[in-house]
């Protein structure tokens, strides 16, 4: 691949990371919501943890998406430091590899305290 091509699949890539990130944002905002309006106070145990479940399930179906994405920008990072003549723009993304490595275990991080800050604001503890 080109360099041109290596830095579109880069781009794609980022903004696969960037929009998978779109659906967990948005059930968790429902899930923090009801939880401020109250409704798990009522909630019945099954309810509560059907709610956490999706919380998890979405979360899961994300970070393996994202994984997928942070392979792949790993290896578009690898063939642009192949690439002999390349541009700032290129040299910049080839040298950022560390920086997508460190993401992917970022991102287990984040989603461990959001599952906990979930399950608390859930079940109300």
């Amino acid at each position: 691949m080109n360099e041109e091509k290596l830095i579109e699949t880069w781009n794609k890539q980022r903004g696969q990371i960037i929009s998978a990130q779109m659906q967990p944002v948005l059930v968790l905002i429902a899930t923090f919501v009801l939880s401020a309006l109250g409704y798990f106070d009522k909630a019945t145990d099954e309810a509560k943890y059907f709610a956490l479940v999706v919380v998890a399930i979405t979360g899961i179906l994300t970070t393996l998406n994202q994984y997928a994405a942070i392979r792949e920008g790993e290896a578009v990072c690898d063939e642009l430091a192949k690439v002999a003549k390349k541009g700032a723009l290129a040299t910049k993304i080839a040298s950022s590899r560390s920086f997508v490595s460190a993401t992917a275990a970022l991102i287990v991080v984040l989603d461990i305290v959001v599952f906990v800050v979930a399950y608390l604001a859930i079940f109300g503890m």
